[in-house]
């Protein structure tokens, strides 16, 4: 046991993780958090882990890149993951939670952790000593922003994302939208609003003239959309299909009172486009738009989106909201294992360094939380398999190309080839997860034993 005690600064998702696999290892922890001392542009609550975007982990299938990432973190007990499957709500092939409880019950298991000293405040600067972990996701403070540039000496990249408006779910017209899943597969966990070729070129029209809410405190000039996350009316003006082949797809979702929709009698009754909703809670009482993140002003996304069949007279209970997200050039700055090349002791984790979603931010609380723990005990720190997503991933945000480096979604084009060629995209990417779980788990009986977990 060692007196010493390790500083993360950040209690989304990435700070959460560290700061318990660090009391995990018997380790004293002090837990940053501004909020609600202050706030930022896009959280609505003073919860732990907070989902700002969506309520959804993405795909559960371990043969999907999330959902591999979700496998791996499961295997190594993450506290967040474990919460989420915990407050999983139905979403068909995702994981998604209900985000409310899933915060609110976080927040509580580590606030009463003993080694885990919660502090609702706001740290201006990066601690000039001692073991720390920064966290602080793509809505890092303005003076901590800028210490962390001096630090650095790099400007920050940023990039614009967006968050999708919540309706209430008595407010959905039910017998226009209908509960299904694609190809009928799985639990039917979604709202489809349907929409015919008329009804899909009205909506994009209006769409692509709807007003644009002011961006403020932003600079306007250095916008730049992250393409796995654009606003919908982004997509509109993109071509009049680019919606169709995106978050409106319509392809595989019928309603069940049309039919069989194998029946080729019926293919006249199938969609020109359809928008879906996912439940944000357990209760089914508040529904998510799918893809729909925007930048529009909230009047006109009443306006526009209550023009998708069954949302006429939609309740909305969060209205789209568009925020800034900043990250460093971790190719230039970090190691794999997330120690600044200039100062070990120094960790980074999260949205911060250049990994995208929620699930890739918690993997980095992992690996940061796990390292700065190891650092505290004078153990080396571990690097991840490459052959595994998390070690990937890791090794993609350290060594890109520091010139083009833009963040970076858990995907199968970051691992490592197969040493034999399956050309079937579905039978390769499930050698990519046997692989990765058989190294995953050999690595971890090959690490140092010494970090012995006390939680």
């Amino acid at each position: 046991m060692t007196d010493n005690r390790v500083t993360v600064i950040g209690g989304g998702l990435a700070g959460t993780e560290a700061a318990w696999q660090i009391a995990r290892a018997g380790i004293p922890v002090t837990l940053y958090e501004m909020r609600p001392v202050r706030s930022s542009p896009a959280h609505h609550t003073q919860e732990l882990a907070e989902l700002v975007c969506s309520n959804s982990f993405g795909a559960l299938a371990s043969d999907r890149a999330a959902g591999l990432l979700h496998a791996e973190l499961r295997h190594l007990d993450s506290i967040v993951i474990r919460t989420a499957d915990k407050h999983s709500v139905p979403a068909g092939g995702a994981l998604a939670v209900d985000r409310a409880v899933f915060s609110s019950d976080l927040t509580h298991t580590l606030a009463s952790h003993p080694l885990i000293d919660l502090r609702r405040e706001e740290i201006e600067s990066i601690p000039q000593t001692g073991v720390v972990v920064l966290a602080t996701g793509p809505l890092t403070s303005h003076d901590l922003a800028e210490d962390l540039q001096q630090f650095t000496g790099m400007e920050y990249l940023s990039f614009f994302d967006a968050a999708s408006p919540i309706v209430v779910g008595e407010s959905i017209d039910r017998d226009i939208a209908f509960l299904a899943s694609r190809y009928d597969k799985g639990e039917a966990a979604y709202l489809n609003c349907p929409m015919n070729k008329e009804q899909y070129l009205r909506f994009r029209e209006e769409l692509c003239n709807a007003e644009a809410a002011e961006l403020k405190d932003f600079e306007r000039e250095s916008a730049k959309f992250f393409e796995g996350c654009l606003p919908i009316e982004e997509l509109a003006q993109r071509g009049e299909d680019t919606m169709r082949y995106g978050p409106l797809k319509p392809v595989g979702l019928f309603d069940p009172r049309w039919g069989d929709f194998r029946d080729p009698a019926n293919k006249h009754k199938r969609p020109y486009a359809v928008v879906q909703l996912r439940q944000e809670d357990k209760a089914g009482q508040l529904w998510n738009l799918v893809g729909f993140q925007t930048n529009l002003r909230w009047g006109e996304q009443k306006r526009v989106f209550r023009l998708i069949p069954g949302l006429e007279t939609a309740e909305f209970v969060r209205m789209g909201v568009m925020h800034r997200n900043t990250f460093i050039n971790s190719p230039n700055l970090l190691h794999s294992t997330l120690q600044f090349k200039t100062r070990p002791t120094l960790l980074a984790a999260g949205q911060l360094i250049g990994t995208e979603g929620y699930t890739a931010a918690t993997a980095g609380g992992w690996l940061a939380g796990t390292n700065a723990a190891r650092t505290i005990l004078g153990i080396s720190p571990v690097i991840m398999p490459q052959t595994t997503m998390m070690g990937a991933l890791f090794e993609f945000i350290s060594s890109a190309s520091a010139k083009h480096f833009q963040p970076m979604p858990p995907n199968f084009g970051i691992i490592p080839q197969l040493s034999n060629r399956v050309k079937n995209k579905r039978e390769r990417y499930g050698k990519y997860r046997d692989r990765s779980l058989e190294d995953l788990i050999a690595w971890q009986q090959q690490l140092d034993r010494t970090l012995v977990k006390v939680g």
